[in-house]
């Protein structure tokens, strides 16, 4: 199915998310589908959401009221999942986005890929690993503008860069694993698993807007662009020997 048909239900924990980056949040979800369900939750009465009640006409973001009866129990994390499980058996969606930092999710985003939904995930990066690995892809909140670090190649690059897992690891890994006999291996194909074993790998990351402009920066990779064609690349160790 083509990105732009993909009917995608936007969940977010308005108590763990700032409401500051709704727009860029609904503009990188809008690269994965359609966002046909948009729902918040939280208790709307409570004076820390007023900035989220000023944006939820403005982006057709529907408030879910849920009102905390009991201390210390956090009843907004039910709530969407209830609801999540829900839009899964109406059959309605064919992908979820939770907008959360939390790792009360990490289940249920384990359940909707049992399902066969693909599950996207938006936090901070202090957001637990579990629930990370637990989506198809974790997208940075920090990404989108929330952190003010350097900036490189025009992109904003979190404070925690050296927290990031090894890049060159990564890569030939991922690259070993596409290569075919000539040692070349599709840049997409690279791509897809690198997603696949690194949920939160993001090329911005490292302050490159595209994978394809990543790797044309690591002196351990040869890339090719053809006129014709998706770019390739190879590990420059496994270039032919000149012939003496």
């Amino acid at each position: 199915m083509a990105l732009d048909q993909t009917r995608l239900a936007v969940l977010i924990d308005a108590d763990n998310a700032r409401s500051r980056l709704v727009s860029e949040i609904l503009e990188e979800l809008a690269k994965y589908g359609t966002p046909t369900v948009r729902r918040a939750y939280g208790d709307w009465g409570s004076p820390h959401l007023k900035t989220w009640r000023e944006l939820l006409n403005s982006h057709a973001i529907q408030p879910i009221q849920q009102v905390a009866y009991t201390k210390g129990k956090n009843a907004t994390d039910s709530a969407l999942i209830i609801d999540a499980m829900d839009l899964l058996y109406a059959g309605n969606v064919d992908a979820f986005a939770i907008v959360s930092s939390d790792s009360d999710f990490t289940r249920l985003a384990t359940r909707l890929r049992e399902s066969g939904k693909t599950v996207y995930g938006l936090g901070e990066q202090k957001t637990p690993e579990a629930f990370q690995k637990a989506c198809d892809r974790f997208v940075f909140l920090e990404l989108l503008g929330e952190a003010e670090g350097p900036m490189t190649s025009g992109i904003a690059v979190p404070v925690t860069t050296s927290a990031l897992p090894d890049l060159r690891k990564i890569l030939e890994s991922a690259v070993n694993g596409a290569s075919g006999e000539d040692r070349w291996a599709q840049l997409s194909t690279v791509g897809s698993i690198i997603s696949k074993t690194h949920p939160s790998f993001d090329p911005r990351l490292y302050g490159y807007a595209k994978l394809v402009e990543l790797a044309e920066a690591q002196t351990f990779l040869d890339v090719e662009r053809p006129k014709v064609g998706q770019p390739r690349v190879r590990l420059r160790s496994a270039r032919p020997r000149k012939k003496p």
